[in-house]
């Protein structure tokens, strides 16, 4: 693998992994729902008019089309529309952990559905996997984390797992900014509806709020996913996903640092062993490629 893309994937992943600190901010002082549905509409607005003037056209292939719907549904609305819900109630640092159990339910949803073969290393990293989740989980759920926060966010990882497995070729035939453009909007309409519904719209103004806000737009928002799509595009997402092993890692520390959220030794355990599990689950996806 080339430095750039290395580089590439590690930028990934420190992006996405502090996204779950920025909308831990923004959820104290704003309703979720409604913050996310217009973190959406000015991303997927800026991407569109970015992507129009390098030349893109929105005149998608069929493949990009149910992509951009598929995706926009199930990750921004569904997935990150319930994790931003439930940081009401829980640490960013665990929602980062539920969120990186993403990888092990792909490759576990795989190996059920579609029967796809696992060797012993994939079969002991799932195990692990999901033995660092629960070891983690029964020490926040004795420590006074709120169940129905952890379930939304159960629901929301299984929502964007199922899209994963269910939608092939989102980068292919070009087009990217655009593609990642019009899933925002997507998301956005998604989430306006139950944002009226559901939402009384009451925001505390603070500093804190806005520089959250401001960076998840352009950050989490736009630029990591931009280079997800790029990455996926230049090694093939088998090779990109390996980096999917450093999110548990990094979502930890940057909710520890960013938001001072206390760690227990069994946190440190846990999140050593969901890496490894991630980390052995994409080797031997790449060796059997």
């Amino acid at each position: 693998m080339d430095i750039r893309s290395a580089l590439m994937g590690i930028a990934f992943v420190l992006m996405w992994s502090s996204a779950f600190s920025s909308a831990r901010i923004i959820v104290q002082d704003a309703p979720p729902l409604s913050s996310l549905s217009l973190r959406f509409l000015i991303s997927g607005l800026i991407a569109v008019a970015v992507a129009r003037a390098l030349g893109q056209s929105w005149h998608l292939n069929r493949a990009q089309w149910t992509s951009t719907i598929v995706f926009g549904i199930c990750q921004n609305a569904l997935y990150l529309g319930l994790f931003f819900v439930a940081m009401q109630w829980i640490e960013a640092g665990l929602a980062a952990i539920i969120a990186s159990s993403m990888p092990l339910i792909v490759a576990f949803l795989s190996w059920v559905f579609l029967k796809e073969k696992t060797s012993l290393m994939g079969t002991l990293g799932l195990m692990a996997g999901f033995a660092g989740v629960a070891l983690i989980m029964s020490g926040r759920l004795t420590g006074g984390s709120d169940p129905f926060g952890l379930i939304i966010c159960g629901i929301g990882v299984l929502a964007l797992s199922i899209a994963t497995l269910v939608v092939r070729g989102a980068s292919s035939g070009g087009n990217l900014l655009m593609i990642v453009g019009l899933q925002m909007l997507v998301g956005s309409v998604a989430l306006f509806f139950p944002a009226v519904l559901l939402e009384t719209v009451s925001v505390n103004w603070t500093p804190q709020l806005l520089i959250a806000f401001s960076y998840t737009v352009l950050v989490p928002g736009l630029a990591a996913t931009w280079v997800w799509f790029v990455l996926v595009g230049r090694i093939g997402s088998t090779r990109a996903a390996t980096y999917h092993f450093l999110n548990p890692f990094f979502g930890v520390a940057i909710a520890a640092f960013i938001l001072g959220e206390a760690l227990s030794i069994r946190d440190f355990v846990g999140v050593a062993i969901i890496t490894a599990g991630i980390l052995a689950v994409q080797m031997s996806k790449r060796r059997q490629t």
